[in-house]
């Protein structure tokens, strides 16, 4: 098994954070645990370093099952895992996925499941998941998984499983209340949540008028091409910012339960490798995504609890690093009492240019034994790109996204589409 400092050195991380650290260190020498840490400060890391110590390299069965609330909260903890290049396998299994692909990839039992509580209950109640050697349950975001109704989901699969040897709960939310039926009598409390985020800077932007679109389109004016998040309490809200700012040929990308899965994860896969620098969301991209490196977020409506405005805030600011967040108010409303900030006034600048790079779909993943360096190589000797012209690669089980120049694209489908990659015809296209 690799060392943590392997294991850090792979993932690019000089070392643990304190939260971290005594993490870690309550998950040695406790039977249960609750972390508390703020959004953004490495809380899947705190706990998949100490799990990974617990795993038994012999043993061929499930041995730890992470519950979470969301989908992608469950792809990113997956991904974290398999970036960690421990040799032990891990799947995520959730809604709105076919059934028939989980059971495809759990016909080798993984010795972690990540999934949401209603995909993980039927796949113990089909038998297509033993819980007979489930000894670690982790319940990440948990208050998250109450709150959107996976209450009885929960009870069920925690009556499934034996009694765990370690029961771990993690929240952003100091106030969440723990269920009795997950069997916590004396946990050991982690808190870091009056740590907060330090390097936050909040302010307060008025909107002359009630529809704020002018003033939105200013702020962005200012920010100019930094990686952001402007955030709206309604679906129908995002379409309208959306329409307005392709009418301002701004690039931009949207996410929201409305949407389908696959365009939500291609939406956050082409934010993180550059295509777009704005995301138009709702509170579900306020907590659980793998969306490093935002520089601001903008509050274009308000939530209603300012547990979700903290939660919004915490994109931001993440892991000691400074960030900025804007709430756009019109002067004619009057401000919850949890906001605390002062008006900024903004000199008029240019609009935030074109991104120069666009994300490629590759019709090969890990399953067709294709890596990163595959990739590399097909698109720099047959796509002739210089290294310079390829930006990220995402590999996924059957599939890939790799970010390259926009003015390279043309050039580079009409060499690579359609060629063979690993005795495998590949398609290659933008979206």
């Amino acid at each position: 098994m690799k060392s943590q400092n392997e294991i850090l050195n792979k993932l690019g991380i000089e070392s643990l954070n304190t939260m971290q650290e005594d993490a870690a260190l309550a998950i040695e020498n406790s039977e249960e645990i609750i972390l508390l840490s703020p959004t953004g400060t490495g809380k899947t890391l705190a706990f998949l370093l100490p799990l990974l110590q617990l795993l038994d390299e012999n043993l061929k069965e499930v041995q730890a099952l992470i519950l979470v609330p969301s989908r992608e909260l469950a792809l990113q903890i997956e991904q974290v895992f398999r970036d960690m290049g421990s040799g032990f396998k891990a799947n995520a299994v959730y809604g709105g996925r076919p059934i028939a692909k989980d059971k495809e990839e759990l016909k080798h039992a993984p010795a972690l499941l990540i999934g949401t509580p209603g995909r993980v209950m039927d796949h113990l109640q089909r038998g297509t998941v033993s819980s007979k050697k489930i000894k670690y349950l982790i319940l990440d975001e948990f208050d998250k998984s109450l709150e959107v109704g996976f209450e009885e989901q929960m009870k069920e699969i925690v009556a499934m499983l034996p009694r765990p040897e370690k029961i771990i709960l993690t929240s952003a939310t100091e106030s969440a209340h723990i269920p009795d039926f997950i069997g916590v009598q004396k946990p050991l409390i982690v808190d870091y949540l009056q740590e907060g985020v330090k390097k936050l800077n909040l302010s307060l932007v008025e909107s002359p008028q009630k529809d704020k679109l002018e003033t939105l389109l200013f702020t962005l004016n200012h920010l100019g091409n930094q990686p952001g998040i402007i955030f709206c309490n309604f679906k129908e809200s995002i379409e309208r910012v959306s329409d307005f700012l392709q009418s301002k040929n701004i690039d931009h990308g949207c996410f929201h339960g409305g949407m389908e899965q696959k365009d939500r994860e291609r939406v956050l896969i082409r934010f993180r490798n550059g295509t777009i620098r704005l995301i138009i969301a709702t509170d579900l991209a306020a907590r659980g995504l793998d969306i490093p490196e935002i520089k601001f977020i903008i509050h274009y409506h308000l939530p209603i609890k300012a547990e979700e405005f903290t939660h919004r805030n915490g994109r931001t600011a993440r892991m000691h690093k400074e960030g900025s967040a804007y709430v756009i108010h019109f002067v004619g409303e009057p401000l919850p009492d949890f906001i605390k900030a002062a008006t900024v006034k903004f000199e008029k600048e240019d609009l935030p240019g074109q991104p120069e790079w666009t994300t490629v779909f590759v019709s090969g993943g890990r399953k067709d034994k294709i890596s990163k360096g595959d990739i590399a190589g097909l698109f720099c000797k047959q796509g002739k790109l210089g290294n310079n012209d390829i930006g990220v690669i995402e590999l996924k089980q059957d599939c890939s996204f790799v970010s390259v120049k926009k003015s390279k694209l043309t050039q580079l489908i009409g060499f690579v589409d359609n060629v063979k990659l690993k005795e495998k015809k590949v398609r290659v296209y933008e979206i």
